[in-house]
């Protein structure tokens, strides 16, 4: 049973950058996205809902001397705002994840309305952001749920691979399921095809197929193949930051534009 939330009588926009599948650009998404955001005079927290952490480390963090982290929110020990810090850019907070979380969804196989902690967690966040991203694990299980639970709007990183498709379809299956049991009011925001390499024919093929089977979903912008990009979070930096005039910068920047325009659909 869905608790009483009352986070989006706020205009919060909730979104769960969410995909089961690893590597597809998940994280760098989120963590671009929720930059881009901010840099537009947004009031932003990204939360990391992932036991690798990456979010927290792109952002330039040490998991090692992290005192709170979503771990501690999720099984009652601490609020989400005591996990919350800066990021160290204008308009852009973090509650930060490291290994630890993995063991929260063990330790809360019993628990009553497990699915529903991020969600009662957030709720203390009424009116102090405009955006939250939440940065869930590649994987469908108790982390992922609580995300979804606690998210009005689903962004789906794709990668422009053959096997795409499938995945997408499990993907939107599963977050149907979630919306019949769960969250009612959870929604697929868009897609973004992430990985782009124009040069292949393969690459094209895959973008016309998601296009063809769900054309209100695509997303206008195409997240380039870039080593950059991929250089970005071992600097600690966002790519705005780290490569300011390159193709993925600009599509990150085109990306915070298209969910502006849609992100209505999540309050």
């Amino acid at each position: 049973m869905e608790p009483e939330t009352t986070t989006g009588e706020f205009n919060t926009r909730i979104i769960a950058v969410a995909n089961q599948k690893g590597g597809v650009g998940k994280t760098t998404t989120a963590v671009n996205l929720s930059g881009e955001l901010a840099r537009r005079g947004a009031k932003v927290l990204l939360v990391d809902c992932d036991p690798q952490g990456n979010a927290t480390t792109s952002l330039g963090f040490n998991k090692r001397t992290l005192q709170v982290t979503t771990y501690d929110v999720l099984i009652g020990e601490a609020t989400l705002l005591q996990a919350t810090q800066p990021s160290g850019r204008l308009n852009l907070d973090l509650a930060p994840a490291d290994q630890d979380l993995a063991g929260a969804a063990v330790e809360l196989i019993d628990a009553v309305q497990r699915e529903w902690r991020l969600a009662e967690a957030m709720r203390q966040t009424n009116g102090l952001y405009e955006w939250i991203i939440l940065d869930c694990p590649p994987s469908l299980g108790l982390l992922t749920i609580n995300a979804l639970c606690a998210a009005r709007c689903v962004l789906i990183p794709l990668q422009c691979e053959y096997l795409a498709l499938e995945g997408l379809a499990q993907l939107k299956g599963t977050l149907e399921r979630v919306r019949e049991s769960l969250n009612q009011k959870l929604q697929i925001l868009g897609v973004v095809m992430t990985m782009y390499d124009g040069r292949t024919n393969l690459a094209q093929q895959v973008v016309e197929e998601v296009q063809r089977h769900f054309p209100r979903l695509i997303c206008r912008t195409l997240i380039p193949r870039s080593v950059r990009i991929s250089e970005a979070p071992s600097y600690g930096q966002l790519i705005s930051e780290y490569d300011p005039q390159g193709r993925s910068a600009q599509a990150y920047a085109a990306l915070a534009d298209e969910m502006i325009q849609r992100g209505e659909k999540c309050i």
